[in-house]
């Protein structure tokens, strides 16, 4: 008898990504996102949304097709699955968020390397049923995907004062107009979107002993 859609063992599939198996602060794969996308929250949204969308349907169509595929080309076949499913999300970009696609640049494009989409094809997808490949996608997806939600929140509010294009610190509150602050040119940099992330992952392992490296 087949295990419930929503049995514990699958809902670990969602979760687990989430937290002590996350694909960025654990696994420290997809970094260079982290880092490219990250200086506003609406293209971090953005392109998390992507990476849902690519990893999720890629895993499902490994899944359904892994017992048909001859080994030697498995990652020809992937690779064009991944792509293929990447200009589609990149087409559908353009066509209804056509700024935030300019922003995202060649970044969506890149989806097609990132580490994190091929490596749950190889180790999960190629060995499991389409439904559990499905949530392991769409969990591992918004693992990396909270990452960038939050990075982007902090490198916007402090780097530009507002948050997803809308200011949220008064002008009043600023030098030039008598007040006491002055935005943070340093976090709409590249080296402060590590910076961030460091602190992500020195703060989640410091909370979880788990992760502590003997």
């Amino acid at each position: 008898m087949s295990d419930p859609l929503f049995s514990n063992k699958n809902l670990k599939l969602l979760t687990e990504p989430l937290g002590k198996s996350n694909p960025i602060t654990v696994q420290v794969l997809g970094i260079c996102s982290a880092l490219a996308v990250t200086a506003q929250l609406k293209p971090a949204l953005v392109m998390t949304l992507s990476v849902i969308a690519v990893l999720a349907l890629s895993n499902v169509i490994i899944s359904l097709l892994r017992n048909t595929i001859p080994n030697r080309i498995r990652i020809i076949v992937q690779l064009v699955i991944i792509a293929s499913l990447v200009i589609l999300v990149d087409q559908i970009l353009k066509a209804f968020v056509y700024d935030v696609s300019k922003q995202l640049s060649v970044f969506v494009g890149l989806i097609i390397t990132n580490c994190i989409i091929m490596g749950r094809l190889e180790a999960f997808a190629l060995g499991n049923r389409p439904w559990q490949s499905f949530l392991d996608g769409v969990g591992n997806a918004a693992g990396y995907g909270w990452i960038l939600i939050v990075v982007g929140f902090v490198r916007e509010l402090f780097g530009s004062g507002s948050i997803y294009g809308y200011r949220v610190i008064p002008d009043s509150w600023y030098m030039t107009n008598g007040g006491f602050y002055e935005n943070n040119g340093m976090m709409i940099l590249p080296p402060m979107a590590l910076i961030t992330v460091g602190i992500i992952i020195w703060i989640q392992r410091s909370r979880n002993r788990e992760l502590i490296e003997n």
